[in-house]
Formats: C-alpha cells, structure tokens, sequence
C-alpha cells in the first residue's frame, strides 16, 4: 500500500471506532475540504466560523432527510492529529447510521481512508517519527501494564530520542570525513581517528545494549508463551484451572485426557502470560494420543517458559532426574514445579529441597502457593531493566535496523584498525547512518513505509 501525492492531498474519512453496534460511533475526516464538506451536510451552526477544538450539535442530513442527531468536532490545521483540517463526527452506533454517513461523504468527493493513513499523514507532516508512529498501533494492541507502558514511552519519543542523539554525533565526525576527502592532497585531519574510535566504541555498547533489550521487550509486547508440561495425571489441566480460576480444561483421573493443547491468557504483574496446556509425555500406543505427545514435545521447542510438572503421589527422584536432564538439554527456561504437595511423602519432599532447591511446591487441586509460581515466573521474565526507565526495543524493524547498524558500526573499527583510506571510512559511517535513520524515519522509502502503514486499522 502506497500513496500517490494527487491521494496525500484527497480529503479521506474513515470510522474511527470498532465495527459493530455499540452506544456511539466516531467518523473521522481528513484533509483541507473536511470542514467545509462536514458544513454542507450538518444543520446547525456554521462549523467554517467555529474555532478549533469545539464541539458542536446539530444534525447530519442527506437533502431533507435527517440521518442522526450528532456531535461534531472540529480541528483546524496545523492543530490536529494530521496537522490537517480534522473532523469527528459522533453519531449512534447504529450501523445503519454509520453506513449512511459515510455512503453521503464519499457521494460528496470524500474518500475512504486506507489503513494507517491517518497516522501516515500525521508523520509525514511532522507530527512525530516513525518509531512514535508505529508505537501508536502499538498502544492501541497493548493488552497488559507491560505493553501500555512500553508503547506509551516509545510514543512520547523516549526510544526515538536516544537513536537521535547517537545519529547527531556521527554525522559530526562524518561531515568532517567528507571534508577531508575534499582536500586530499593537503593530507589535513579534521577529524580525529582517536575521537572517533572512542565515540563508534561508546555508540556500539549503547547500540549492543538496545538489541539484547528486544528479548525482553518482545516478551513484553507479545506475552510469554508458556507449556506446562508433565507426565499424564500430573494436575497440568488442573493448574490450569486454577491460574485462569475457571473450568478450562477436563480434568479426570484418566490418564490421557489431553489429547491436543489448550491455551489462555493470564496477565501476571503486568505481563500477558499464554499458557498451554498439553498432552501428558509418555510412550503409548493410542494414535490419537500419540498425536498430542508429539505436538506437546513441539510446543516445548518453541516455549519461552516450560512449567514442569512433577506429581508428588507418584514418581521418584530417579524418573526426576530423568526428566530434568531431557529438559536441560531443550536448552528452554523451565521450572521444575512439585504437584500434589499434599499427597507427598515427607522423603521425597526432602530430597527435591536438598537436590533442587529452587523446586516450587503447590497443590493445584487445592490452590496452594499458587502466588509464590506466579512469583517465580514473573522472576524469570527479568523486568528489572524495564521498571528502572532503562530503552527496551519491542519493535522486530528496530531490532533489524540496529544489527545492521552495529556491523556497520564494526566494520567502521576495523577499517581504524587496518588504516584504510577515508573513502572507505565515510563510506561505513554513511551506512550506520543510514539504518539509525531508518528507525525514526529520517531515512525512508515508499515501500517501507507502505508496509508499516498497512498494517494499521482503517480510521487510524
């Protein structure tokens, strides 16, 4: 999706608010004609001698008609999300209504907005950046504390500050790089290779510290997925139960009632938590349930979290080492989590504190020291960094760019160390340049910015 400059100066309308029926609707528009268009069809006063930011009730009409008895809000350019002339229409959440509001603005020359072109606009007149852009759809998904928190820093220019002031110090030495290469036969240093070994190696360790942030801010923005994992009748789907406190998953004393993976959502201390529950790890020769084991041993592969559970009434530490050792080599965070703590011999509870001290004991079926799994499991996502104000990179473009940003970074160094000449130099600067810039948007493209753009709603 991309715009033509004849499209960036259409008047575009679009609704703001979700499909379906609701108390209210909003329809926003766009452009220098949404006033005076809105004007033509709304009765009441005259919105083209209105100041900006008022609201104003009348009616919407098609000829003699009346549509709806509506609330209309106007922004006049540049003070307006778009920095264009900016119209919201609230009407009932009628769809009806809303189809003929919008059915009488298109007849009337407006055009319907693509997704994100709203917010495309307002970047493209100066409104904000584009890492703040794509935070705006970042902060209307977020569906915890976590995400809100880190959408809204972004948004509010936090991240894009920090790039910013990394990219204004290299063009300082690259300008004068470039200067010198205007003078070579003088053989003048403007910039000082020792300066800039010290500014690329500082740049490099903010920029290396940015990119081990995205394993966290990626937990934070899309949750953790998490297995719980156990032999059959461990109390997997029981636990379950208990953390969603609902009838999620049939629990029964059978072993080999999970045949396939059932998955909700938990928000924990901010964080959205995807549990799955899956088919008891065992060999058998039911086809069907050999299916779900496969699909459980899957899903571990690919978990950010393994909650294993051990049933106390019925193993030993034997299998547990056996199991602890096959978890270890999957190489994916695990908690080893003691079941049926109130079924347990005292024996066994003893030699799992000695052997493995960080073993977490709880009675699913009983709720016990459900909080203190939930502790740990919080524990294990490390929040630190994100509490203590510290830039987390949530976005996958931003974690590409500042990779590339760091080889060029690398490859600036390497030429200092091997003395190559400053054609080459100026010519890695450009390029570390080049992908910060991509971030904020000081470098862009159509096609960049058509795909970040198309994957906003319509109306935002």
């Amino acid at each position: 999706m991309s715009f033509s400059l004849a499209e960036r100066d259409d008047t575009i309308i679009a609704l703001a608010t979700p499909q379906g029926i609701g108390a209210i609707a909003v329809i926003r528009l766009s452009g220098k004609n949404a006033i005076s268009v809105t004007n033509e069809v709304f009765f009441g006063k005259n919105l083209e001698n209105q100041p900006s930011h008022t609201i104003h009730f009348g009616t919407i009409r098609d000829g003699e008609k009346i549509i709806d008895e509506v609330l209309v809000s106007i922004f006049i350019a540049p003070k307006s999300f778009t920095k264009e002339n900016v119209v919201e229409i609230s009407t009932h959440g009628s769809s009806y209504i809303i189809n003929q509001v919008l059915k009488l603005f298109i007849r009337k020359g407006i055009r319907p907005a693509k997704p994100g072109e709203f917010t495309q606009r307002a970047f493209l007149h100066g409104q904000f950046d584009l890492a703040q852009a794509e935070a705006v759809a970042d902060l209307i998904h977020a569906d915890s504390e976590t995400s809100h928190q880190a959408a809204l820093s972004q948004m509010r220019g936090g991240f894009s500050s920090e790039i910013q002031v990394l990219r204004n110090q290299l063009i300082h030495f690259a300008s004068m790089i470039e200067l010198e290469l205007d003078f070579t036969e003088e053989d003048v240093e403007f910039a000082s290779r020792d300066d800039l070994r010290i500014l690329v190696e500082k740049i490099l360790r903010i920029v290396e510290e940015l990119i081990l942030s995205f394993d966290l801010g990626n937990v934070i923005k899309n949750g953790v997925p998490t297995v719980i994992a156990g032999k059959p009748n461990a109390g997997k789907s029981t636990l379950l139960n208990a953390l969603l406190n609902e009838e999620k998953a049939i629990v029964s004393e059978i072993a080999g009632t999970t045949r396939d993976f059932i998955e909700d959502e938990i928000i924990i201390g901010g964080v959205n938590f995807r549990f799955i529950d899956t088919a008891g790890l065992r060999e058998t020769t039911d086809a069907i349930e050999a299916i779900g084991v496969s699909r459980t041993q899957e899903k571990m592969k690919t978990a950010s979290l393994i909650l294993y559970l051990f049933d106390l009434s019925d193993t030993d530490l034997v299998e547990i080492n056996r199991d602890i050792t096959k978890l270890e080599n999957l190489g994916v965070p695990f908690l080893k989590v003691a079941n049926k703590a109130d079924k347990a011999n005292g024996n066994i509870i003893n030699e799992l504190k000695g052997q493995y001290p960080d073993t977490i004991f709880i009675s699913a079926g009983r709720k016990e020291n459900l909080e203190g799994l939930k502790s740990r499991v919080l524990e294990l996502v490390n929040l630190d960094k994100f509490r203590t104000g510290n830039t987390i990179v949530t976005n996958v473009r931003h974690y590409d760019s500042l990779t590339k940003t760091r080889e060029s970074l690398l490859d600036i160094l390497a030429g200092l160390d091997n003395e190559v000449t400053n054609d080459f130099v100026a010519m890695d600067i450009r390029r570390a340049l080049h992908y910060l810039g991509e971030i904020t948007g000081a470098v862009t493209t159509d096609d960049l910015l058509a795909n970040i753009f198309s994957k906003f709603c319509i109306g935002k």
